[in-house]
This record gives C-alpha cells, sequence and structure tokens, in this order.
C-alpha cells in the first residue's frame, strides 16, 4: 500500500440553507477542495452521506453529485456509515489511491437536514439505532444518549454542571472558526439553565443539526511536496471497528469499545500513543460522548473523562486540545458531512491555518467519527512533514 497525503481541502459554512440544493452544498465544497489542490480533475469520487433517501428523496447520491461537478465517465459512489459516513467515505477513497487502483479521490461529506420538519428529523436520525429492540420500543436517539450519560453519572459520581467544561470548550472556539453554526459563547450558569432535552441531556449538551458540506482530495504522498511553506499533510493511519448497534446488548454501555480499538489500530500504525496527538477532533455530538472517547482513546482513566474539562486538559492550551474549530457541539452536526469536517480542521490544525484557534506546534492529529450510539466508530492520524 503506497503513502496518501491530502492535497486539498474545502468546505461550506454550516447552517439552514434553505435557498440551496443538496447538490449545490456538495459541489461548493468539492470545487473549494479542487481549487485548493490546484486541479480541476479526479479519478474517483466518493460520497458520505446518512440521510439523502430520508430526507431529500434523492439516492444514488455518487452518480447525482458526479453529475453536478462534471465527473462525468469515472467512479462515483455514496458511503452510508450513520453520522460516520464522512470517515467512512474518506477511509474508502484512501484505500482506493492507497492500492494504486485511482491516482486521485474526491472525497465529500455533505448532510441537507433542515428542510424537513424537527419529527421527520428525529425519525431519520433513529434508524441509526437498532430498528428491532431500541426504536420499535419508542426510544430516539437523544434518549439512549441521555441513558448511558445517567449511568455514567450513577457510576461514577459526577453532576451534570461537571460538563459544562466540553460544551464550553467548544463555543468558545467556534467564535473564531467562519464556518461553525453558533457564534455564541456560553458559561456554567447558562449551560445549567438550559432547556432540557431527555434528562440529563439539555440543548447545551447536544449538537445542532444543520446543512453543510466538506471534502478533501486525497492523492500518493509522492505527488504532494511542501508549497509556499505549507506542510505536507499525509494519512498516517486509518481503521474502523463496530460494535453492538443496540447499546444493551453491549458487554459494557459505558466503554465505547469501537473506539478503543480504531484507536489502537491507528497508534499502532502510525507509530504514536495518544500522548502524541497535538490535537483531537473527536465526536461531541453530546457531551458524554466526550468523556467516552477521550477514556477510550487513552486520554483519560474510565470515569475520569470529565475531569479533562474540568482542569483546562482540553483547551487549546491544554495537553489535549479537542473541538478546536468547535466540533459538533457549536460547529454543527450534519451528520453525513462531520467526518469529513473533522478531516478538513485537522488539516487546517497541522497546516497552521487555523489563526486564533491555532495549536501552537500541531503535527500530528487525530479525527474520530462516530456513527449511531457508538456502533460504528472510524479514527485518522494525519502528520505534518
Amino acid at each position: 500500500m503506497q503513502k496518501t497525503a491530502i492535497l486539498g481541502i474545502g468546505q461550506t459554512a454550516i447552517g439552514e440553507h434553505w435557498d440551496k440544493s443538496l447538490r449545490e452544498i456538495t459541489g461548493e465544497a468539492a470545487f473549494a477542495a479542487m481549487q485548493d489542490a490546484g486541479v480541476d480533475r479526479v479519478d474517483a469520487l466518493f460520497v458520505g452521506n446518512m440521510l439523502s433517501p430520508l430526507i431529500d428523496g434523492q439516492n444514488q447520491l455518487g452518480t447525482f453529485i458526479a453529475d453536478w461537478a462534471g465527473l462525468w465517465q469515472k467512479e462515483a459512489v455514496k458511503v452510508e456509515a450513520a453520522c460516520g459516513s464522512g470517515a467512512a467515505a474518506f477511509r474508502a477513497g484512501l484505500m482506493a489511491v492507497a492500492s494504486g487502483e485511482v491516482e486521485s479521490a474526491l472525497v465529500v461529506g455533505v448532510e441537507k437536514m433542515t428542510d424537513k420538519a424537527g419529527h421527520d428529523v428525529t425519525a431519520a436520525l433513529a434508524t441509526a439505532a437498532d430498528a428491532d429492540y431500541e426504536v420499535e420500543q419508542g426510544v430516539s436517539f437523544v434518549g439512549l444518549n441521555a441513558l448511558v450519560m445517567q449511568r455514567y453519572m450513577h457510576e461514577y459520581g459526577w453532576k451534570h454542571a461537571d460538563f459544562a467544561p466540553f460544551s464550553i470548550n467548544a463555543h468558545a472556539n467556534a467564535m473564531h472558526n467562519p464556518f461553525a453554526r453558533l457564534h455564541e459563547k456560553i458559561t456554567v450558569e447558562k449551560f445549567e439553565k438550559s432547556a432540557m432535552v431527555a434528562t440529563p441531556i439539555n440543548l447545551l449538551d447536544a449538537s445542532p443539526i444543520g446543512d453543510g458540506a466538506a471534502a478533501a482530495i486525497i492523492v500518493s504522498a509522492d505527488k504532494v511536496a511542501s508549497l509556499n511553506g505549507r506542510p505536507r499533510v499525509v494519512v498516517a493511519a486509518s481503521a474502523s471497528a463496530t460494535d453492538t448497534i443496540a447499546v444493551h446488548s453491549r458487554k459494557d454501555p459505558l466503554f465505547l469499545q469501537a473506539a478503543y480499538e480504531s484507536a489502537k489500530h491507528c497508534y499502532e500504525m502510525a507509530g504514536v500513543e495518544s500522548k502524541d496527538i497535538d490535537v483531537f477532533e473527536l465526536h461531541d455530538a453530546f457531551s458524554i460522548m466526550s468523556a467516552l472517547s477521550l477514556e477510550a482513546c487513552g486520554f483519560a482513566e474510565r470515569g475520569q473523562g470529565p475531569r479533562l474539562g474540568l482542569e483546562n486538559c482540553i483547551t487549546l492550551k491544554g495537553p489535549v486540545p479537542i473541538c478546536t474549530r468547535g466540533g459538533l457541539k457549536a460547529r454543527g452536526h450534519p451528520v453525513g458531512a462531520t467526518g469529513m469536517y473533522q478531516i478538513v480542521e485537522v488539516v487546517q490544525q497541522l497546516r497552521g491555518e487555523c489563526g486564533e484557534t491555532q495549536v501552537d506546534g500541531a503535527k500530528i492529529g487525530m479525527a474520530q467519527n462516530i456513527g449511531g450510539s457508538g456502533a460504528s466508530i472510524l479514527t485518522h492520524i494525519l502528520k505534518a512533514e
């Protein structure tokens, strides 16, 4: 397998883009990535998306986007892994290039979520859970995470307010990201007073949905050199793992086994340890997931994830900077696109392009994208050379 690198990146602002179609949003990110890479053609297109058949009434998304982007006669497919669809598409494109099957791959994660009523979107998101043993019983996706968080607090003795630093940090960083959906700082007091969604998860525990797309172009590393002082960003590791789709079927519902497995494999592949990661874009769809991800990936002991937030370890100046561009919580969570936003943001950090939220000396970055409530988890490690 040949070494790969990311030649170009692109993204759209996340919001309620009622004036733009699914194809237009995707095209904006794709063309931005191609412009950044200095290319006008690619050999293959991989589209990460979860909800287009349910929300947009559009299937065959690979060809749909290839047609819009003028990539006729090229391979084009959609990849779906629930909220992990973006990273799953990235991994598919990565393997295509690394194998030598194609010379260049354009990967786009996209979701158009705001054209449907809230209850329709909630029902669509629930398809990431077990239809027979979870959804059929009436539990929503946020409800599943609330049950996990409630049990976690009971087992380890944390209060709800102890999770506030995760949201506060994300919102503070999003203030400096023009592509983020929420540009508003929050406090512990505001966090605690936020409206309840599903006890103990309130509005400020949960990430907002939105419309958005993010893209990257992958090529063989030997075709990328430092340009104008900008470092080459190579893909040092890629791994994917699964767990039971139903939370109650897991040996331990308070441990993200798939996160542990995919991170462990990436550490071995990249020749690094958790302490070597300079920036970590984790999947903070809910604040409880921040704690569980940090624990599973070796940054905190079991049951001690919230402590990293309380001790300011997750801030830009801390030893484990997370959600440096706002994370899902404040940048927004257009589900099928989220994994690609994470990749784009790690690339920005390694290039030194993050301005006020730049992590000093960032050379190694990790992105972890979660599908469902921990059922499909993909981890990638990127390095600046």
